[in-house]
């Protein structure tokens, strides 16, 4: 089965994961127990499924609380394009919310456990807790400045720089979000996904990897890419990396 929906809670708010990350902002108490009473349950989703579809309405905005996922958009004839990746403390559904229906799909990576909330409440949130409804916003030109990057680099970037760029960010936002340690984190990620996010043939895409292989900056393995030297590959891409924010998170 795909799906679980609990609504008895293996994480209650107050005992999040997510606050004792030192990078995700502390709620009040007043902000906790409204988002407390926002939190409808969990779902827990396994690897390949799909969240949400391009076009379809949902009644529920989610936070992901463990496990990666992407988002994509699907052309007429089944050509994908991977837009972002989804990661910890991500809010995925908003942008149903507020247009009625998705504009992209999300699948996950690997299984993943949501926090799910009811989108019928989320005005009460922007009327009774304005800062948290300026989280949302700061959610929402986060990913807008994410796309940009992304954009930059398939627009401009060589494949190399391109692929060096991506896996970079990835490890980035890993590292920033507590999911990875150690100096050679492993990215649960295929040839595939590599492929529909920078816009590459999977024959161009491999034989870019071979490069960066060639060069020591990364290793491909059966459980996905992993990293043997980041700061190279961001170098090589001429990315800086990210800002370190304290982030927030519903």
């Amino acid at each position: 089965m795909a799906y679980t929906l609990q609504s008895e809670r293996r994480f209650p708010c107050q005992l999040c994961p997510l606050l004792r990350q030192p990078n995700y902002r502390k709620f009040g108490k007043k902000e906790l127990e409204f988002v407390a009473g926002f939190k409808r349950g969990e779902l827990t989703v396994d690897r390949g499924a799909t969240v949400l579809g391009e076009g379809t309405r949902n009644p529920h905005l989610y936070t992901v609380l463990t496990g990666w996922g992407f988002r994509y958009k699907l052309l007429a004839d089944g050509r994908r394009q991977i837009v972002n990746y989804v990661l910890l403390g991500d809010l995925i559904g908003l942008q149903g919310s507020l247009m009625g229906e998705m504009q992209h799909s999300v699948e996950t990576l690997s299984p993943m456990i949501l926090c799910v909330f009811e989108r019928g409440q989320l005005m009460s949130l922007y009327r009774e807790h304005p800062e948290l409804g300026y989280d949302l916003t700061w959610l929402a030109s986060r990913e807008e400045s994410i796309l940009d990057e992304h954009l930059l680099s398939v627009g401009r970037r060589t494949a190399m720089e391109r692929l060096s760029y991506l896996i970079a960010f990835l490890v980035d936002r890993a590292r920033a979000a507590g999911i990875v340690d150690g100096s050679s984190p492993t990215l649960p990620i295929t040839q595939t996904h590599v492929a529909d996010t920078l816009g590459l043939s999977l024959v161009h895409t491999n034989k870019t990897i071979r490069k960066l292989a060639d060069r020591k900056l990364l290793r491909w393995a059966e459980r996905g890419c992993e990293v043997i030297d980041g700061d190279g590959l961001a170098q090589l891409a001429r990315w800086e990396g990210n800002r370190e924010w304290i982030r927030p998170f519903l």
